[in-house]
């Protein structure tokens, strides 16, 4: 029997709510049981369930994450270059995303938020209220959240970027005590994590469920309105990347790898067209590979190291669009974001798109937390699913691009010739 892989489940399920919502409203009672009340059992019983899996699910790939690259042999010359990249490209493509949607403005609709056209059920004063009106001195509150004085509070109140910033710590300390202390914690952590990874496929296979009561609550309330600004969303996040892969990382390439850009997409198509086609980073990782050593010219020896550290933690177009849509659902609820808010919001997408990259679903789970993070309704990404695959598509060709940047700029940062030649003469192996 032939079973339909999950992002058709979830388009097929959108497409039935659509039909579902524009059929019934308000009034339309099913075995006697209120139409809206299904829908929004379906959908707050999904959100619950994504909510449950935050904390341990960002502790542990934390945590395994920093370890793992901190007690590697690599993280020397060759790793903190990498590094480094990384960061700096998450950076800016999370700037790009957020200059963007500040000057398109996707959740404002004839000048009004569009809090109502989406169906948003909390008051947007209410949030307001919950973020606070911060000025430029909230910089330093920020910092002071990000030490909390009981982590188990921290973790029970959402404070995600304290939460944070203690994996971090702790993931970094494992690998400064010896090798009989840190062994059990590692395999402690590393269990947690693996555990999280079966508990979020196994919430997903309820995804199309919840999708559909989302998005069915949401069209039987306000029609087709809500089209508008999910499209004009779409259209952003698409600008960002597309600005982000032809701009920002050429840009990049030239400026530190001196080789021509240009010649690094056609050696990376067969790359990219696979990560278009799966939307998925890892899954694309021995393309990729093949890709960057006979088409670029590229070292094993540095393919090997950047490009799979990247596929776990280099999330470029993820980093991007989850300050987009942390930006778009404040916009839509009225809210005048100060610089400290939008801080918050760049610096936590940085961290969970590191943080969260390799589980599925991971752009879902990093904007639930940007989302508690600074105070905004968790409930309210459930309207992002309408574009989701598409935009999921996109970025992980964007994520990959990037990957493959890195590795040729690195490369050459090592000393590597022969690299994006018109026909790579040689396939340094070392």
């Amino acid at each position: 029997m032939l079973k339909l892989k999950l992002h058709w489940q979830i388009l097929i399920a959108i497409a039935i709510a659509v039909v579902a919502g524009w059929l019934t409203d308000e009034q339309t009672r099913l075995f006697g049981i209120q139409a809206l009340a299904i829908y929004d059992f379906a959908g707050t019983l999904f959100i619950n369930a994504l909510k449950m899996l935050i904390v341990p699910l960002i502790m542990s790939s934390i945590i395994v994450g920093v370890a793992g690259i901190g007690s590697s042999g690599d993280l020397g010359r060759l790793g903190g270059k990498t590094l480094v990249y990384y960061l700096t490209s998450s950076l800016l493509a999370i700037l790009v995303g957020l200059l963007l949607v500040n000057l398109v403005e996707p959740g404002v609709v004839d000048g009004e938020p569009a809090r109502d056209i989406l169906a948003f059920e909390t008051d947007g004063e209410a949030v307001a209220a919950k973020i606070g009106q911060a000025d430029g001195s909230a910089i330093a509150e920020i910092f002071l959240r990000m030490v909390p004085p009981n982590v188990i509070s921290a973790a029970a109140n959402g404070q995600m970027l304290g939460l944070i910033f203690f994996s971090l710590l702790f993931g970094y300390f494992m690998t400064r005590v010896d090798h009989g202390t840190a062994e059990p914690l590692y395999s402690f952590w590393n269990a947690v994590h693996h555990v999280m990874l079966r508990m979020t496929e196994w919430v997903m296979m309820f995804a199309p469920i919840g999708v559909f009561g989302l998005v069915a609550r949401t069209v039987s309330k306000t029609g087709f309105e809500a089209a508008g600004p999910l499209v004009l969303f779409a259209l952003t996040v698409f600008s960002a990347l597309v600005i982000h892969a032809l701009l920002t990382l050429p840009t990049l390439v030239r400026m530190f790898a001196r080789v021509p850009a240009y010649r690094l997409f056609g050696a990376m198509a067969p790359a990219l067209m696979t990560a278009f086609s799966t939307a998925s980073s890892s899954a694309t990782l021995p393309i990729t590979m093949e890709s960057l050593e006979k088409n670029a010219g590229v070292s094993n020896r540095t393919s090997s190291f950047v490009l799979p550290l990247g596929a776990t933690i280099n999330m470029d177009g993820t980093a991007l669009y989850e300050c987009v849509a942390a930006m778009f659902i404040a916009q839509a609820y009225g809210l005048e974001l100060s610089f400290s808010v939008q801080f918050v919001i760049v610096m936590t997408a940085l961290v969970t798109s590191i943080g969260v990259a390799g589980i599925p679903s991971a752009s879902l789970v990093a904007i639930a937390i940007i989302l508690a993070a600074v105070g905004l309704p968790v409930e309210a990404l459930g309207v992002l699913f309408v574009f989701d695959r598409i935009l999921d598509m996109c970025r992980t060709s964007v994520n990959v691009f990037g990957d493959s940047c890195g590795a040729v700029i690195v490369a050459r940062l090592q000393g590597e010739e022969g690299i994006l030649e018109s026909a790579p003469a040689s396939r340094r192996t070392a």
